[in-house]
């Protein structure tokens, strides 16, 4: 059988009213690295850990109900209270299946995980 996509790198692509504001958001706040695309003028790609990329492209604004994409961690709690230090503001849920505590981190089962928002709207989790 052909191991279609199970070994291949994913990029996640999202929206961005304000691109500057963007940049500033994923390097200063989250520590992304920038990355210029050469020719492209109205976008950026951030680099993030084993080769991921989150790429982000210029348009008018638009509403998201979901997670956008997901940083797997190896401790929440650490980067929930580091992020939190640079001003990442965290979502608190009281829903059946996610309950977040007063720092904004929810357990479901042996996993933990938070969500918060970009400087454009869209949805940030971290996992571990």
């Amino acid at each position: 059988s052909i191991n279609m996509l199970g070994s291949s790198p994913v990029y996640c692509t999202m929206p961005a009213v304000d691109i500057q504001r963007a940049k500033e958001f994923y390097t200063q706040k989250l520590g992304l690295k920038f990355i210029e695309i050469p020719g492209a003028d109205t976008g950026g790609m951030f680099e993030a850990g084993d080769g991921t990329r989150i790429i982000l492209y210029e348009r008018e604004a638009s509403k998201a109900e979901h997670t956008a994409a997901t940083f797997s961690v190896d401790d929440v709690e650490v980067i929930v209270d580091g992020l939190t230090a640079r001003g990442v503001v965290f979502e608190q849920y009281d829903l059946d299946e996610i309950k977040t505590d007063q720092r904004g981190i929810a357990v479901l089962g042996n996993i933990k995980a938070a969500w918060f928002y970009d400087s454009e709207g869209n949805i940030i989790g971290i996992m571990s």
